[in-house]
């Protein structure tokens, strides 16, 4: 179960330096008075989207095979990628 833990925290660790929500969240705490009230919000959201993940996905999977999901989010990260990248998203 270590392994697991371990997994999954340095991929969402390594997955959320620096991106959208990261920058939003450091912007909010620089106009906050209550550092603390922005990390304990921040952490709950990342909490709870996280729960979210793992019920959709063990939900989902019953139904549809995790190679076509791993596909599927592949091609979906290509495209917003590329719609980023054309100034589109």
């Amino acid at each position: 179960m270590w392994k697991i833990i371990v997994s999954a925290f340095w991929m969402v660790f390594i997955a959320e330096l620096g991106d959208k929500t990261q920058l939003q969240t450091m912007l909010l705490a620089t106009q906050s008075k209550s550092v603390l009230g922005v990390f304990i919000g921040a952490a709950s959201a990342l909490v709870l989207s996280a729960l979210i993940g793992v019920f959709a996905g063990t939900y989902i999977t019953k139904y549809i095979p995790p190679h076509y999901l791993q596909l599927s989010a592949g091609v979906a990260f290509i495209v917003i990628g590329m719609l980023t990248l054309w100034g589109k998203i």
